[in-house]
């Protein structure tokens, strides 16, 4: 009989792949994969109903970031970076324009790795930073894949490598403290060592997808992008300077409260207060904002209750306990077939802080059983719940790229993001991970 995992996971990514909306096909892999895995069609919708909360959260904090991010647009920012960056091309002609393309793709790679420690924001910079330079991204023909994968490699690889931030959080409080959970002494075990080949995949996967895989100019249709971020708004110094306090106050009050919600809500509210935004359109702005986010936050908190219904079968255990049976002592074959479990399971909850606990307790054991020693077991669950976090639907390294990415309708989630993020870093981590655990 199928595994229910294999079941779910599997008609939603085939679902999705087929431009089947995502939350549907999250919602038909949960209802297979509860059925497959002996829930009943009653205990499936109490998991799922279940689950929905733990998506939320995250749904109504881009819900704020959206009226945020419109609020923003209104205050012309995104004309004056337009105006500016276009300045900078036809003064200098090609040069300058390749030159910008590679300031801009730097800045969002910078952004993008201190969002993860350095101002430990996560994904809620890209509704902010991403739309006001689309204008200029479109005009110089950049590829918005590029754009994607660039970014989702920095909200992934300094978690998983770095252990400050949220690294500290994945690396230390979950992947280290699991795996001595699970009985193995962690104690000469440098995690960033543990992790750096893995690391090292990534990185082989972002430099492909700059200089081979999107290097070549893309067109996109300028009349959506100026329709949908206003930049023909007439700015001045004072909006754009209650604009830079805005965001700068929405960014520190996220990091004092730890909220996306206060903080998108302090934003708002400045442009209200100032003027720039008028009382009585705020009312619309909010309804524009939330309606652009509405798809990322559905898909999180489908993608929550989804979760939820893989975990209540209990088939994870029962994938591994399949796959030891092909194992036959065989190290390599070992190493590989968790990999790929951890590929399958991340890709189908779409979060790796989320899956490592479940892998760690059923993987260390068969590793010791294997012979691996601590650092190659740490590098095994590591990686095995790092894979998957880049191109899964559901997965909020992903929407994230696609939130800011697609407010002018030419970015498809799956075929834009999903599928290039899984391509660049999926496989060379998998490679890369195997090569990692016959090695440490």
């Amino acid at each position: 009989m199928m595994n229910a995992v294999i079941a779910a996971v599997g008609i939603m990514l085939v679902l999705s792949l087929s431009r089947v909306h995502v939350v549907i096909a999250l919602i038909v892999g949960a209802v297979v994969g509860g059925l497959v895995g002996g829930l009943g069609i009653e205990a499936t919708l109490n998991a799922f109903n279940g689950g929905l909360g733990g998506g939320a959260q995250v749904a109504l904090s881009y819900a704020m970031l959206g009226a945020f991010a419109v609020a923003i647009a209104k205050s012309g920012m995104a004309h004056a970076l337009a105006d500016k960056a276009l300045m900078m091309v036809n003064k200098q002609h090609a040069v300058g324009g390749n030159s910008v393309k590679w300031l801009l793709i730097g800045l969002l790679l910078v952004v993008a790795v201190s969002s993860q420690n350095i101002v430990p924001i996560h994904i809620a910079f890209i509704p902010l930073l991403v739309p006001p330079l689309l204008y200029v991204l479109t005009k110089l023909k950049i590829d918005r894949r590029l754009i994607a994968c660039v970014m989702t490699f920095g909200l992934i690889t300094p978690y998983m490598f770095l252990p400050v931030g949220f690294g500290n959080i994945f690396l230390n409080q979950i992947l280290l403290a699991n795996v001595s959970k699970s009985g193995v002494d962690i104690s000469q075990v440098n995690v960033t060592h543990a992790m750096a080949i893995p690391a090292l995949g990534m990185l082989f996967g972002l430099l492909v997808a700059v200089f081979i895989s999107y290097r070549k100019k893309r067109e996109y249709d300028l009349a959506k992008i100026e329709q949908v971020e206003q930049v023909a708004v007439s700015y001045n110094p004072r909006t754009l300077l209650v604009a830079g306090a805005a965001i700068a106050s929405a960014f520190i009050i996220q990091l004092w409260l730890g909220s996306m919600i206060i903080g998108a809500l302090a934003g708002f509210l400045i442009f209200s207060a100032s003027g720039i935004v008028r009382w009585r359109e705020t009312d619309d702005l909010f309804t524009e904002g939330m309606k652009m986010m509405a798809m990322i936050g559905f898909i999180m908190i489908a993608a929550s209750g989804f979760a939820e219904v893989l975990k209540a079968t209990g088939e994870v255990k029962s994938l591994v306990e399949a796959s030891a049976g092909w194992i036959n002592h065989s190290k390599g074959v070992g190493a590989l077939l968790m990999l790929l479990v951890g590929l399958l399971v991340t890709m189908g909850i779409g979060s790796s802080f989320s899956t490592v606990p479940i892998l760690a307790a059923i993987f260390v054991p068969l590793c010791v059983q294997l012979g691996f020693s601590p650092m190659a077991i740490v590098c095994i669950v590591g990686t095995a719940g790092a894979l998957g976090d880049a191109g899964s639907p559901a997965s909020d390294s992903t929407l994230g790229p696609t939130s800011g990415l697609n407010i002018d309708g030419q970015h498809h989630h799956i075929w834009d993001t999903v599928v290039p993020t899984f391509l660049h870093y999926n496989l060379p981590l998998l490679a890369f991970g195997w090569v990692a655990a016959m090695v440490l």
